[in-house]
């Protein structure tokens, strides 16, 4: 035999009012319901917790009154969880964690928080660079509350948003040979030493762009990050292919970089959102409205380049 929630409420209920008329008045139910619940407690711990007088009312024995305090501080916890739960739910504070795929989303991302900061809001921010993989799994072990990445391999049990589709593009010197070409193809590039983002997924895309094209161009470094491979462009290591435009054409080691649009027919790379779209938090929702409104923007369309 359990004990519910209910049960307790009726007996510690009718302990307060000394009368089970009046507690079940209170409740708004029948006082049947408030003796049996009494009688199922007194049952379950086999202890005589009340003493019943028909002119007098009730009141709790010595162990009555032990369950009776035990009681309280369990509905109380319990309380305290309900309100903590739906403010957890409702209000524009806490932590938020984001996961995201490390290439795509320090280009924009620091720009939509600043929508989720202001005098009524007291968020903190959690940002992990992860591989597209991670990303997914973080979101449904509940590692992370959102999480940014590449959605063309996304897992089946992630639900999320699609914020833009980005083709690929060619990142070169500024005074690259290249740069007087309004675009480039992929035989271009081909000729060219090849800067390579070795990342999962992106460092797959780009094989299987050149694959498909039978072109193998000379591949002189790897780098696991979007800002090594700018820098090892900046200086004239070789070109790269890449996706996402950043707002600056200037490398982190100051060099002036171009990019130009890539002439083929290719498939471009999907940047998501994805979170628990069935009772999301409400600073999640509000985090994907910001990043869908800012997708729909200039600023959030400069990140892709035009054909």
């Amino acid at each position: 035999m359990t004990i519910s929630l209910k049960s307790m409420r009726y007996f510690n209920t009718a302990l307060a009012h000394g009368s089970i008329a009046q507690a079940a008045d209170e409740l708004n139910i029948a006082a049947s319901a408030v003796s049996a619940a009494i009688d199922q407690v007194e049952a379950h711990f086999q202890l005589k917790l009340v003493n019943r007088f028909r002119s007098r009312g009730i009141f709790a024995t010595a162990s009555g009154k032990v369950i009776e305090r035990k009681f309280a501080c369990l509905l109380d916890d319990f309380e305290a969880l309900l309100a903590e739960g739906a403010e957890l739910k409702q209000a524009y504070r806490g932590e938020l964690k984001i996961g995201y795929y490390a290439p795509i989303a320090p280009a924009f991302l620091p720009d939509v928080l600043i929508s989720l900061t202001g005098p009524e809001l007291d968020v903190m921010f959690s940002l992990e660079e992860c591989d597209n993989v991670q990303a997914q799994e973080g979101l449904l072990a509940g590692e992370y509350d959102a999480i940014l990445f590449v959605s063309d391999g996304a897992l089946p049990q992630v639900d999320y948003d699609m914020l833009i589709e980005a083709p690929a593009y060619c990142l070169m010197p500024k005074n690259h040979a290249l740069t007087r070409q309004s675009a480039v193809t992929l035989q271009d590039l081909a000729e060219q030493n090849l800067v390579v983002l070795n990342r999962p997924v992106a460092s797959d895309y780009y094989k299987k762009l050149f694959e498909h094209a039978g072109q193998t161009p000379k591949r002189v470094a790897y780098a696991n990050s979007t800002e090594m491979v700018r820098s090892m462009v900046g200086v004239g290591h070789g070109v790269a292919v890449l996706n996402m435009l950043p707002a600056t054409d200037i490398s982190y080691s100051g060099h002036g970089l171009c990019a130009r649009p890539i002439a083929d027919v290719l498939p471009s790379l999907t940047l998501s959102l994805g979170y628990d779209k069935t009772n999301p938090r409400r600073i999640v929702s509000r985090l994907a409205n910001e990043l869908r409104t800012y997708f729909k923007s200039e600023a959030g369309q400069a990140h892709v380049m035009p054909h």
